[in-house]
């Protein structure tokens, strides 16, 4: 895979489109890439990633591993510019162009407000025959595979072998087993070998399940067993646990027993039940003739009881009897009677009706009999009729009384009405203006508002560009001072470290006769005698401590790079707000920016009533025409309403004259004609009621002599007397009840005292119920208790056999899954490191991991031998962790100076670098291999050159240079000033509040 071109817009710190000319930077074989922090040097390589896979490198991944396109955008982008990442490549022979754009908003094309487009990609194939670009796809899966397919590598993997991530590297050199299986597992894709791991151990839970199921469900049985037996068993249920082997045997040897101990019981209560059986008929028929005893001496007793009520009773039947006899004699009267009793209460209401009557009527009228009333209510009814004759005419009366007071009420109303039109008429031309004026105020504010907005947004811009200036200004001269704190320091340290080397110098032959060893040829003259050594003298320098102050020296050079970088940023942001802002002071824009708001909002606000004075003005007009109309209209009601006034005048003077001679003296016609009809109809009453009175003072003479008459007959002196003696039908009705049941009950006694078998039965001595009854109820509980005892035993005969086959069919099932969980459980704990079969405690997936360690140790040996000087050598360990913890995937360092190996972990800055660059320069070898051999011919080494001296720094570079061979380009990412120095051909990122630049420097010095 080689790269050719990249370019991107609106990307990460990018506002503008960015282009990077790979094939330029890779003639040189090897690049850097360098810019302040936060410039965007890393953004350089996500656009990369992103083009490819469709998602930035893993550690700049959201959390679920999806990009959230939102952060891929610049923040410094124009509205309406697209994000866009476009990577030109070749890879597997084909050129390839993928351009990819994530989903982000845009101004709407119609309105306001936003949209969202969808994320797009593209991908094109370069032909050469035609010299052109040819489209394969717009499809994210489809471009996904395809590019997948061609690289051979995962995005996880693409960052390892093609971004390497020096830090990455460092943890994986300190990292413990576990960490490094994580990183190995996700390049290597061991995922099935740990799938078999899963699925052993999962297969082994399933059985263990299966077995401790099978156990659980077994002593279940047992326990069910026990309840079933009951107590007594002189030997106990065995107490064992799921998973005993020995559970099945104790368990069979146990219901067996239970079973042969349940039969004897049940021989025992059949005996037992026989018994009980015929004592408990005997007790049955014992009471059966004492309870028959019992009855027939009641029943004498009770006939003999009822004997004796019976002839106390006998005094009240008699009378019953006579008291009847007399009651059906009266019932002869009672017709006599009834009509005596309907005249009095006619004749009595009668009269009532009839005093009632005569007191309405007037003095003289009081005695006249009923034929001189009926004349005088003929003469009244005569004349309401010609009374009735004028009611039309009152009638009319009133209704022009009604007409004239409408037509003074309407008349009234046109009054006001041409009152109110008068008054609002004279007042429309001013109104009219006013109307007219506030239209034309509020289109001058229109106007006016449209100027001031102009002017206010550049006023408020130059006012936040004047706050920037005095903010940076401050900032400005505070990054002067710090740089010039800086410098001073960087000199000083510099001094330091030259005045150290010095006198190191001077002192050196004392460092190398500390080294001479007796016998051993001097370094410097070869010579084995020693004779006078050089001491060191006051203030000697070791090389420890000169290091020390190059390391301060530099570390200071880094701090006056950073603190120019600060400052040329502050200068540069401070000259671009003090050209924006101009001359004027905050104060003075801050009055500006408010005085133009103000007078802004006052207008906005006057403009924002011309629709509603132009609305007023309409109503205003039409409130206008309808006045007019209203009061034409009013004027015509006017005259027409006089006219008939007058005609209704002459009418109601003739009817008034009518109406006089009709009401007699009354108030109105209608009250005269009531008057008349009220004494027409008190004389009817009256007259009525003495025709009744005369009538029922005969009727009630007629039934005072047939009520005599009749109780003559029926044998009573006197009326008086019969009525005393009736009697109601449900009082006869109730005596002769009274009676019947006497008479039943004397022959129910007399046949009862006459029963042989109860008189002689009371002649016997008492029955002894209660004996007999206790002795029964004895015999009879232990016959329930006796076939309770027999049942129970037959059933828990029952319940034993079927819980017994029941625990065999247990144990025949779990045999073969007891069989089938050892056989998985061995392989199982073989595959996790947990078996003691597994000497080294090592899981399957490390031990495919480790086979990938040791190729990648011996790919990287070959680097770090010439970074090392020959020195190190990076081996894999299979040896066993301590504290329990599981082995198979260490490294260790073999140095050749002492010829001793220890733990990567123990390496020092310097050596953690090249070690772990060497180290993922191995890996990209070997995963590149793993995946199928494709050719990586573009890489980029990420950070870590600052922790070399000068000599080691060298021998990495010649690493590196060698990975040129075959036409391949490095790129390194650093800040480390000196490799600016080493490596001419150059991609620098520089930041801007506008958004970062890329640029090229090639070894003549020009940019691109």
């Amino acid at each position: 895979m080689r790269l050719h071109r990249l370019t991107v817009t609106a990307f990460g710190p990018f506002a503008d489109t960015q282009e990077v000319d790979f094939d330029a930077l890779g003639a040189a074989g090897i690049f850097l890439l360098h810019g302040a922090t936060g410039a965007g040097k890393t953004s350089v390589l996500d656009a990369v990633c992103y083009a490819l896979y469709d998602a930035v490198p893993g550690a700049r991944q959201l959390k679920g591993g999806a990009t959230k396109d939102a952060t891929l955008r610049s923040d410094h982008a124009r509205a309406g510019t697209y994000t866009e990442v476009l990577l030109e490549l070749t890879v597997a022979g084909r050129r390839l162009e993928i351009t990819r754009r994530p989903a982000q908003t845009r101004p709407k094309k119609r309105g306001t407000g936003v949209t969202t487009e969808k994320a797009q990609s593209w991908l094109r194939e370069y032909d050469s025959e035609s010299a052109g670009w040819s489209a394969l796809s717009r499809s994210h899966q489809e471009i996904g595979e395809e590019i997948g397919q061609l690289l051979g590598m995962s995005r996880e993997q693409f960052c390892q072998v093609v971004l390497l991530p020096q830090g990455d590297f460092a943890r994986f050199l300190r990292a413990d087993a576990e960490a490094r299986g994580k990183l190995l597992g996700r390049l290597f894709d061991t995922r099935r070998f740990a799938a078999v791991e899963d699925r052993l151990a999962e297969l082994r839970r399933a059985a263990e399940q299966q077995v401790r199921a099978g156990d659980e469900r077994l002593i279940g049985v047992a326990q069910r067993l026990a309840q079933a037996a009951g107590p007594g068993l002189e030997q106990p249920l065995p107490a064992r646990q799921p998973g005993d082997p020995g559970l099945a045997p104790a368990v069979l040897e146990w219901a067996a027993l239970a079973r042969s101990t349940a039969h004897e019981r049940h021989d025992i209560a059949e005996s037992a039940l026989a018994g009980a059986e015929s004592r408990q008929a005997a007790a049955r028929r014992l009471l059966d003739a004492e309870r028959e005893l019992a009855r027939l001496q009641q029943r004498f007793a009770d006939g003999r009881r009822r004997a004796e009520a019976l002839e106390a009773r006998r005094p009240q039947y008699e009378e019953a009897r006579a008291t009847l006899e007399r009651a059906r004699k009266a019932d002869q009267v009672a017709p006599a009677l009834a009509l005596r009793e309907d005249a009095e209460r006619a004749h009595r209401k009668a009269a009532a009706d009839r005093d009632r009557a005569r007191a309405r009527l007037p003095a003289e009228l009081k005695d006249s009999g009923a034929d001189h009333l009926s004349a005088l209510e003929r003469k009244m009814i005569e004349e309401l009729g010609r009374v009735d004759a004028a009611r039309g005419t009152e009638r009319r009366s009133a209704e022009i009384t009604r007409e004239r007071a409408e037509l003074d009420r309407q008349a009234r109303a046109d009054e006001e009405l041409l009152a109110d039109a008068a008054g609002w008429l004279a007042g429309w031309d001013s109104a009219r203006r006013q109307h007219q004026e506030r239209i034309e105020t509020a289109q001058e504010a229109a106007t006016r508002a449209e100027q001031l907005a102009g002017q206010l947004e550049p006023a408020r811009s130059q006012l936040d560009a004047a706050r920037a200036r005095d903010t940076l200004e401050a900032r400005a001269a505070e990054s002067q001072r710090l740089l010039n704190s800086a410098r001073e320091r960087a000199n000083d340290a510099k001094e330091t470290w030259l005045d150290l080397r010095e006198r190191r110098l001077r002192g050196i032959a004392a460092e190398l006769a500390a080294r001479l060893v007796p016998g051993e040829p001097c370094a410097v003259c070869g010579s084995a005698d020693h004779p006078e050594p050089a001491r060191a003298g006051a203030g000697q320098v070791d090389q420890a401590s000169e290091d020390a102050a190059l390391a301060a020296s530099r570390r200071a050079e880094a701090a006056v790079t950073r603190a120019e970088h600060d400052h040329a940023s502050v200068r540069e942001e401070y000259a671009a707000a003090r050209s924006a802002a101009g001359g004027s002071t905050v104060a003075e824009l801050v009055t500006l920016t408010e005085r133009l708001g103000r007078e802004h909002t006052e207008a906005h606000r006057l403009a924002a009533g011309t629709h509603a004075a132009r609305e007023a003005l309409a109503r205003a007009e039409r409130e206008h025409e309808d006045r007019l109309t209203a009061r034409r209209s009013a004027e015509n009601r006017v005259a027409a309403r006089t006219s008939r006034r007058e005609a209704l005048d002459h009418e109601q003077t003739g009817l008034e004259a009518e109406l006089v001679r009709a009401r007699g003296g009354a108030d109105s016609v209608a009250a005269h004609a009531e008057r008349l009809a009220n004494r027409a109809r008190l004389l009817a009453e009256a007259a009525d009621t003495v025709r009744d009175f005369d009538t029922t003072a005969r009727r009630l003479k007629e039934s005072d002599d047939r009520l005599a008459d009749a109780a003559f007959r029926a044998g009573f002196d006197t009326p008086r007397a019969a009525s005393a003696a009736l009697l109601s039908g449900a009082e006869q009705r109730g005596l002769t009840h009274r009676m019947d049941d006497w008479q039943a009950e004397a022959a129910t006694v007399a046949d009862r005292l006459a029963e042989s078998d109860a008189r002689d039965a009371a002649e016997r001595p008492p029955a002894r119920l209660d004996t007999a009854l206790m002795s029964y109820e004895a015999a009879e509980s232990a016959l329930h208790a006796a076939s309770a005892a027999l049942a129970g035993a037959r059933e828990r005969g029952a319940e034993l056999a079927r819980l017994s086959r029941r625990a065999e069919e247990e144990v025949r099932g779990l045999g073969p899954l007891r069989t089938e969980y050892e056989r998985v459980a061995r392989l199982a704990g073989l595959t996790a490191g947990t078996s003691n079969d597994n000497d080294r405690k090592m899981r399957l997936e490390s031990y495919v991991l480790a086979a990938r360690l040791e190729q990648v140790a011996a790919a990287a040996t070959a680097r770090l031998l010439r970074m090392s000087s020959g020195r190190y050598t990076l081996v894999h360990s299979d040896a066993r962790s301590g504290g329990g913890k599981r082995s198979g995937l260490g490294l260790h360092v073999i140095d050749a100076w002492t010829g001793s190996a220890r733990d990567t972990a123990t390496l020092s800055g310097g050596e953690t670098f090249f070690v772990s660059l060497a180290l993922a320069l191995g890996l990209a070898d070997v995963v590149t291999d793993e995946a199928g051999g494709a050719r990586l011919d573009t890489l980029f080494i990420d950070e870590g050159f600052g922790s070399l001296d000068d000599q080691t720094l060298d021998e990495v570079l010649d690493v590196l240079d060698s990975l040129r061979e075959r036409d391949r380009t490095v790129g390194i990412v650093s800040h480390v000033a000196d490799l600016r120095r080493r490596i001419p051909t150059q991609l620098e990122v520089t930041k801007s509040r506008r958004g970062s630049t890329v640029s090229l420097r090639t070894e003549g010095g020009g940019d691109g």
